[in-house]
C-alpha cells in the first residue's frame, strides 16, 4: 500500500512538473505531421489555444521570479517560442527558408540573451532538431548542407549574443559597484568629518532599527550597508537636508548667486563642499587646500571676511575657472573653538553685504552647526541605547549560566554581539600558584583550540601584565607580534593586527582575562572598547559566582578530609545504582571498610595521627577503585565502596587488595611510624538484598563477621548459618 501511495504522489508531482514539456512536444508533433500547412480547423484552433495559454503561463512564471529561472522553465519557454515561430513561418511562407526565416535567429539570440547557458544551448538544439524534422517529414527536403548552415548560424548568433550581452552586463555591474562604493566612501567621509563616526569606524552585522528605521549596532568595520554606519548615513542625510534648506533660503532671500557650506575633511587638511545652493554650473566639487584662495583668511583669523569688487583673477576655490562673482562673504563655523567649516555666500553684481545680511548669514551658520551637533547627540544616544541593550542581554545570559564553562561560552557570545572578532580565549588566574590556565579558546579556523588546558607561569606577556596591572592591553588594541607576547613564548598567539586583553576583576581581585583578536585593523576602537570592558566586569562577577556555586556543591557532596563523597552523596548514588541493577539485571556489590582498633590509634597517638590514617585509607581506596566505582566516607573510620557489574568474587578480590595495601602501608607521624589494618564486609545484589537498605545491611553484617572472627579480613555476605570468611 505504501508503495502505491508513493508511486501515486510521484506521478502527480511529475504531471505537475512536466505537463508543459509534454504539451510542447505534442504541439511540435502536430507541426511535423503537417497541421501548420493544412486548412484551419478545430485541431489547429485548439493547438493555437493550448500554445497561447501555455506560453502565457510560462511568461508569467518567468516574470514573477526574482532570481534565475529553472532549466525546465527556460527550456519550455524557448521551445514554445520556437514551435510558434515555425508554425507561423509554415502558415504564411509555406517554408522555413522564406523571407521571414531570419526571425529564427532573432529568437535564438533572445533566448541566449535572457537565459542561462544551459537552457540556451538546449533551445538551440531544439530549434535545429525541429527544423530538421519539419524539412524532412513536412517539406520533403533532404539538403543536409542547408540544415548544417542554419544550425551553424543559430549557434553563432546564440554564442555571440551570450558573450556580448554578458560582457556588457558585467561592465555595467562593475561600474555600478564602483559608483556605489564611491558614494558610500563619501558618506563615510561626511560622517567622520561631522564626528558621527570615529576614525576607522564602520559597520558590522544587521541589528534592530531606531525610530527612523535605521539599523544600529556596534562599530566594527564592514560595509556601510548595515549597523552603525546606517545610523551615520541617516544622520548625514538629515544634516544635508537641514543645511540645504538653510542655504536655499539664504540664496532666495538675499538674492545670491551661490550659498555654500564648506567643511573640513576627516584628515583636516582640506575643505570640500558639504552642501550648496547655486545658480552656477561651474562648481569645483573636488577638495581644496585650507590655504587655497580668498577663504584662507577665514580659517587663519577665525573671523568673517567680507569682500567686494572681486576680479576674475581672484581665486574662489569652489568655482572652476575665473571668478564669476563680484561680492563675497565668508563666515567661520566654530565647533568647540575649532574652525570646522566655512559658510560662504556671493553675488554676481558688485553690491556689498549689509550688517543686517551679515547677521542673517551668521544665524544660518549657527543653524547649520546646530543641525550637525543635534545629529551627533542623536547618534550618541542611539549608540548608548543599543549598547545598553547588548549589555542587558549579556547580563541575562551570564546570569543564567551556572557552570564556569557556561559562563565562558555566554561571555564569548555576548562579546561577539558587541565587536566583530576572529579569535577569543579566556584565561584563569591561580593566585596561590602564580599560574595562568587557558580555560576556553574559540576561532573560526581552529587556530587556538589546541591551547585549551595549557598552563603558563606569570611572565612579561600581555596576559600577565593585564592581570598584574588590572588594565586592558595593548594600547589602542593594536598587536605587534614582533615585540609583544600574548601568553608565553612557548605558546605562540596567531599574528593578527588587532588584539584586546581585558582583565576579569571581581572586587579588584583578578580572576583571569578575556582575549579577543581580529584579522582586520582597528577592530577594537573607542566605540566598542568601553562596552567590552563593562562586559568583562559582568563576566568576572558571573565567573566568581559560578566558582562559588561549584564550591558549595562540592562542599555539600564531598568529605572535606579525604575528598571522597560524603554519606549524603553516597546514598543518592546508591539508590540510582540499585535501580539500574534491577532494571538491567546486573550484579552490584557493596563493600564496607572499617579500620581496626581505630580508637586505640586516636587514644595513643592523638586525633591528628588518626586523621592521617583516615586520609591514607582514602588515598588507597581512590587508587584501587575503578572509574565506574563510587567511594565515600560514611562516617568516622568507616568507608563504603559501590561497584557496578561486580559479582561476589570480584567484590572479595577488590576487598582483599584494599586490605593488603593498607596492611603494608606505614604512616609516618611525629609520634613515629604507625601501621593499621582494616576489616571488610561485602554484599552482592540481588542475593544480599534487593533494596539498598537490605544490601547495605548485608554488607554491614559481613563486616561484623570479619570483626568477630579476628579482624584484618574480608567477608562476603552469606545466608544465615552459612557465613564464610577469608583470612588475610
Amino acid at each position: 500500500m505504501e508503495v502505491l501511495v508513493r508511486a501515486s504522489l510521484f506521478a502527480r508531482r511529475m504531471t505537475r512538473t512536466a505537463y508543459g514539456l509534454v504539451l510542447t512536444f505534442a504541439l511540435a508533433a502536430l507541426i511535423v505531421t503537417g497541421s501548420a500547412t493544412a486548412p484551419v480547423g478545430i485541431v489547429s484552433l485548439g493547438a493555437i489555444l493550448v500554445w497561447t495559454v501555455l506560453l502565457a503561463r510560462r511568461l508569467r512564471a518567468k516574470l514573477r521570479l526574482t532570481g534565475d529561472a529553472s532549466f525546465l522553465l527556460d527550456f519550455e519557454l524557448g521551445a514554445l517560442l520556437a514551435v510558434g515561430l515555425d508554425a507561423a513561418l509554415l502558415r504564411f511562407d509555406g517554408t522555413l527558408s522564406g523571407r521571414f526565416s531570419p526571425a529564427i535567429y532573432v529568437l535564438v539570440a533572445l533566448v541566449a540573451s535572457f537565459g542561462r547557458p544551459g537552457p540556451g544551448l538546449a533551445v538551440v538544439a531544439w530549434v535545429v532538431g525541429l527544423d530538421a524534422l519539419i524539412r524532412h517529414f513536412t517539406l520533403g527536403e533532404t539538403s543536409w548542407e542547408a540544415l548544417a548552415t542554419q544550425a551553424g548560424f543559430a549557434l553563432a548568433f546564440a554564442l555571440l549574443n551570450f558573450v556580448l550581452l554578458r560582457a556588457e552586463v558585467s561592465r555595467i555591474r562593475v561600474n555600478a559597484r564602483a559608483g556605489v562604493a564611491r558614494e558610500l566612501e563619501r558618506l563615510r567621509d561626511d560622517a567622520r568629518s561631522y564626528r558621527l563616526l570615529g576614525a576607522g569606524e564602520a559597520s558590522a552585522q544587521p541589528q534592530p532599527q531606531n525610530q527612523r528605521g535605521v539599523a544600529v549596532s556596534n562599530g566594527s568595520p564592514g560595509s556601510l550597508g548595515s549597523t552603525e554606519e546606517r545610523l551615520a548615513r541617516s544622520s548625514v542625510e538629515e544634516i544635508h537636508q537641514s543645511v540645504h534648506y538653510a542655504l536655499e533660503l539664504l540664496r532666495r532671500t538675499l538674492d545670491l548667486h551661490t550659498a555654500v557650506l564648506l567643511w573640513r575633511t576627516d584628515a583636516g587638511t582640506h575643505l570640500r563642499i558639504s552642501e550648496l545652493s547655486t545658480g552656477s554650473e561651474a562648481i569645483h566639487d573636488a577638495p581644496f587646500s585650507l590655504g587655497d584662495g580668498v577663504l584662507a583668511a577665514v580659517l587663519a583669523k577665525k573671523e568673517a571676511v567680507l569682500l567686494e569688487n572681486l576680479r576674475p583673477s581672484y581665486k574662489v576655490p569652489y568655482y572652476e575657472g575665473p571668478c564669476p562673482v563680484r561680492a563675497l562673504a565668508a563666515l567661520p563655523v566654530l565647533d568647540d573653538g575649532v574652525v570646522r567649516g566655512v559658510l560662504a555666500i556671493d553675488r554676481v553684481e558688485n553690491r556689498p553685504f549689509t550688517p543686517h545680511e551679515h547677521e542673517i548669514v551668521a544665524q544660518a551658520a549657527r543653524y547649520c552647526l546646530r543641525a550637525i551637533q543635534n545629529e551627533r547627540v542623536f547618534v550618541q544616544l542611539e549608540r548608548a541605547k543599543v549598547e545598553q541593550g547588548k549589555l542587558y542581554r549579556a547580563a541575562q545570559a551570564l546570569g543564567a549560566a551556572m557552570s564556569e564553562k557556561d559562563v565562558v561560552e555566554a561571555g564569548v557570545r555576548a562579546a561577539r554581539e558587541i565587536a566583530s572578532f576572529d579569535l577569543a580565549a579566556v584565561t584563569t588566574w591561580d593566585e596561590s600558584a602564580k599560574v595562568h590556565e587557558i580555560s576556553a579558546a574559540r576561532s573560526e579556523a581552529g587556530e587556538i583550540e589546541r591551547l585549551v588546558g595549557q598552563r603558563f607561569r606569570n611572565n612579561t606577556g600581555l596576559v600577565s601584565m593585564v592581570v598584574t596591572n588590572r588594565f586592558p592591553l595593548p594600547y589602542k588594541g593594536e598587536f605587534d607580534p614582533a615585540h609583544q607576547v600574548v601568553l608565553s613564548k612557548r605558546l605562540p598567539w596567531p599574528s593578527i593586527p588587532s588584539l584586546l586583553v581585558l582583565p576579569l576583576l571581581h572586587h579588584g581581585r583578578p580572576l583571569g582575562t578575556l582575549i579577543l583578536g581580529a584579522k582586520r585593523r582597528h577592530a577594537f576602537g573607542d566605540s566598542v572598547r568601553p562596552t567590552l570592558e563593562v562586559l568583562a566586569s559582568h563576566l568576572a562577577v558571573s565567573l566568581s559566582n559560578a566558582r562559588m556555586v561549584q564550591k558549595l556543591e562540592t562542599m555539600a557532596t564531598t568529605d572535606g578530609m579525604t575528598g571522597l563523597l560524603n554519606k549524603r552523596a553516597m546514598l543518592d548514588q546508591a539508590v540510582q545504582k540499585v535501580a539500574a541493577a534491577q532494571r538491567f539485571g546486573r550484579k552490584l556489590s557493596v563493600l564496607i571498610v572499617d579500620i581496626d582498633f581505630f580508637k586505640n590509634v586516636n587514644d595513643t597517638f592523638g586525633h591528628d595521627v588518626g586523621d592521617v590514617v583516615i586520609k591514607g585509607l582514602g588515598e588507597i581506596l581512590k587508587r584501587q577503585k575503578r572509574t565506574t566505582d563510587v567511594v565515600a566516607r560514611f562516617g568516622g573510620e568507616e568507608f563504603v565502596v559501590l561497584c557496578e557489574q561486580t559479582d561476589e568474587a570480584g567484590a572479595l578480590l577488590l576487598g582483599e587488595r584494599i586490605r593488603e595495601e593498607l596492611e603494608r602501608a606505614v604512616f609516618t607521624t611525629a609520634m613515629g611510624a604507625v601501621k593499621v589494618t582494616c576489616s571488610v564486609g561485602s554484599a552482592t545484589f540481588p542475593e544480599g538484598g534487593a533494596k539498598w537498605e537490605d544490601l547495605f545491611k548485608g554488607a554491614d553484617e559481613s563486616l561484623y563477621v570479619s570483626k568477630r572472627t579476628g579482624r584484618n579480613r574480608v567477608t562476603a555476605w552469606q545466608p544465615p548459618n552459612a557465613a564464610r570468611s577469608k583470612a588475610g
